[in-house]
């Protein structure tokens, strides 16, 4: 992927805003997935916008109403996405736009976690309940002592992680073992494992991330932003952990055994806004990342290089995604203007 200039302002650096199909979505967007040759652009009320993704025109555009409310969770294997709503209902979407509602919550309580596995199993939450589906279709619930903040399953085996007040539970749902619990105060969100399964790191209330090692239980203080972390995503190979937060990409080394203990971060494509979404290229060191005013950068990360994607002045980048092998990158800000760059 060439043409990465030094990085500096907007003007000077290499741009391939020329290249950018328009997509007008006219909703706010609060996520973006590939599925297959379409891109999903995932509203926060209802419905989910498909396209084209090589296509050239706006009536490739194809809405599908999954929801009966608001959109309040969302993942993907890439074959289908999984959706939690304010209706109780989580439901699925796949690449021919068609609905399966997966589950009802009992109690019509929202449904504003969910996670998939790669082998089909899906995990959701709803206030404090947990549920996992295996494959087999089977249903298996833990109640927390807290309102669930996030989940994650294991990149090998089927463990979930589940995110909530003052820790995280780490939940075998197929083994009569008791539930492995790593502390660290304060409301705990967000959550994902490093590819190679060593580490665990949170996104916390406040502005900072809580990171343990798994084979030692080694607490990893991951602090210092000025705004709370909303976006996380792995590198290629799982080296580096990109997050927003920051008026710049703040990006923490995991190569060695110890990860980012007692390291400091780098701090990538620093702008006059604050990023709210970094999303890595699936195959190269390569990341996206969208700030509040608007920019879009794509950042070299062996020596900080910049593309400019999308220039500033309009609302916050809401959403980033790339498609499975990489040649494609979605965007939309939160006033549903979005766009497709073909690489």
């Amino acid at each position: 992927m060439s043409g990465f200039a030094p990085g500096g302002e907007q003007a000077s650096i290499a741009s391939v805003t020329d290249r950018v199909r328009p997509v007008a979505i006219g909703a706010p967007v609060t996520s973006i997935h590939f599925l297959g040759p379409r891109a999903a652009f995932v509203g926060a009320e209802e419905s989910v916008a498909l396209v084209d993704a090589q296509g050239n025109g706006q009536d490739e555009i194809s809405r599908v109403t999954v929801h009966d409310g608001g959109i309040l969770c969302t993942a993907s294997d890439g074959t289908r996405i999984v959706m939690g709503g304010d209706d109780g209902k989580l439901a699925a979407l796949d690449a021919k736009g068609e609905v399966t509602l997966l589950a009802q919550d009992a109690k019509r309580r929202w449904i504003d976690n969910v996670a998939l596995h790669h082998d089909g199993a899906v995990a959701w939450s709803a206030g404090k309940t947990a549920f996992v589906r295996g494959g087999r279709g089977e249903d298996k619930t833990f109640d927390m002592p807290s309102t669930v903040g996030g989940l994650a399953f294991a990149p090998k085996g089927l463990r979930v992680a589940v995110a909530h007040y003052n820790g995280v539970t780490l939940w075998f749902p197929n083994m009569a073992a008791n539930p492995e619990f790593l502390e660290w105060a304060g409301s705990h969100l967000s959550v994902v494992f490093s590819p190679d399964n060593k580490f665990l790191v949170t996104a916390m209330h406040e502005p900072a991330l809580h990171g343990w090692r798994l084979a030692d239980s080694r607490h990893m203080r991951m602090s210092g932003y000025p705004g709370r972390v909303r976006s996380m995503s792995w590198s290629a190979g799982g080296k580096f952990l990109a997050t927003s937060g920051a008026d710049a990409v703040i990006l923490w080394p995991f190569a060695s055994k110890d990860g980012p203990m007692g390291k400091e971060p780098a701090m990538l494509a620093p702008l006059q806004a604050r990023v709210s979404v970094v999303a890595c290229h699936p195959k190269q060191d390569v990341l996206a990342a969208g700030y509040s005013d608007g920019t879009i950068l794509m950042v070299r990360l062996e020596d900080g290089a910049e593309i400019l994607v999308r220039r500033n002045g309009t609302a916050a980048v809401a959403a980033l995604a790339w498609n499975a092998n990489g040649s494609l990158l979605a965007f939309a800000a939160e006033d549903g203007d979005a766009g497709l760059l073909t690489l």
